[in-house]
């Protein structure tokens, strides 16, 4: 506002609007000359006719900071196999002056790894120094993540063993989690519980998604005493579960049918500040219903919605679901009916059972109603999938 004030003073009123009119003609010019480059990007299929649009736009930072179309370019080369184009494009960003940005670097690391170009994407790290940029530990964790997306033990090991001392760098935990993970998708969970070790030689406390990951990974293997051990050693060492590691806990017990402790883990969250979600309840409802307690899994329905939760499409699937298996095609029909209503559509194959399940009690009118709504969706199901519903009307 006091340039304006100034230019008024100063200027007389034809030539002020001149230089406003002069401002904004150029600020819609260039508007106008950048949202197209995105657009275009955004739907140009053929990859040499992209490679070049990209390439032409190399310096445009409307293109370049767009996240979305950095990674959307890149993911379609790589989808047809033009690597050669990824790799110039990517290491011609490397010289311009974003390439002395670390969280730029990063992401062209990240892009190479999603490519399936691990080499250049490590390449991009160890050289980090010749393109003038900073090298810390969030390049690092990168790095590893890309090594991740392929997992080989061995080079895992090496990277960690090896590169923070080379080049200077100080691990996180979330470089020991990072690895912990990968460890463990592996299937090498001793080696997992290992690099926790290494973790607190390192002077890193484990953190709630380094127990978390250990945790879930050794229920997964049905290794339940080692996973309960490492729930009270987090306990003892002061660290608070978090929403997701009771999530891991309550699956683990719904899957080995104990739906009723896992009620009361469920009921013993609220007492520790820790709010349930719509994951945390579905899991209840469905332990409930697998286990043969179909009145159970309602009265926990009816109790998250005293809570004040609303029900999602995946509880809203579990309850009709299990509802018509048990018989329950009155309570199925309601919620099945209120579900279509919000633009939810249940499993085909529920609805089947369903309407199979009304037309032999009678309730032909409310089988028809459900077939409405069926008919309702948005993009409209194929005859092909209807055939098996309208072969029971």
């Amino acid at each position: 506002m006091l340039s304006l004030r100034l230019t008024r003073r100063f200027c007389s009123s034809s030539s002020s609007s001149s230089i406003a009119t002069g401002v904004a003609s150029t600020s819609l010019a260039e508007s106008n000359q950048n949202e197209p480059a995105l657009v275009k990007l955004k739907s140009e299929r053929d990859p040499d006719k992209l490679f070049n649009l990209f390439k032409a736009n190399a310096t445009n930072h409307l293109v370049i900071e767009n996240r979305f179309a950095f990674e959307d370019t890149v993911s379609r080369l790589a989808g047809a196999r033009r690597f050669d184009f990824i790799e110039e494009l990517l290491e011609h960003q490397k010289t311009l002056p974003q390439g002395r940005r670390e969280g730029f670097i990063v992401r062209i690391i990240m892009l190479y790894g999603k490519a399936g170009m691990t080499k250049h994407a490590l390449d991009t790290f160890y050289n980090m120094d010749s393109y003038g940029c900073k090298r810390t530990v969030k390049s690092f964790n990168a790095a590893l993540k890309v090594l991740t997306l392929k997992p080989d033990l061995h080079s895992i090991h090496d990277f960690l063993l090896h590169v923070p001392s080379k080049y200077g760098v100080v691990m996180d935990a979330f470089s020991f989690n990072i690895a912990i993970k990968s460890v463990c998708d592996m299937g090498f969970l001793d080696k997992a519980s290992l690099v926790m070790k290494e973790m607190e030689n390192y002077g890193l406390k484990p953190d709630v998604v380094t127990y978390t990951t250990l945790i879930s990974a050794f229920y997964k293997h049905d290794r339940y005493v080692v996973g309960n051990g490492l729930w009270n050693h987090m306990v003892l060492k002061g660290c608070r579960p978090n929403l997701t590691t009771f999530n891991v806990r309550i699956q683990f017990l719904v899957n080995r049918g104990r739906a009723w402790d896992a009620n009361d883990l469920l009921m013993l969250m609220p007492k520790l500040q820790m709010e349930p979600d719509n994951v945390t309840y579905n899991m209840v409802i469905k332990g409930f219903f697998v286990a043969g307690f179909p009145e159970m899994a309602e009265r926990v329905y009816t109790a998250m919605h005293g809570r004040g939760y609303k029900p999602n499409v995946k509880i809203y699937q579990t309850m009709i679901h299990y509802l018509c298996k048990a018989g329950k095609f009155d309570l199925g029909y309601t919620m099945c009916k209120d579900c279509m209503r919000k633009k939810w559509y249940p499993n085909l194959d529920t609805v089947g059972v369903l309407l199979d399940g009304l037309v032999k009690k009678g309730q032909v009118d409310q089988a028809k109603l459900i077939m409405e709504l069926v008919h309702k969706r948005v993009p409209p199901f194929s005859s092909k999938q209807l055939l098996p519903l309208k072969s029971i009307l």
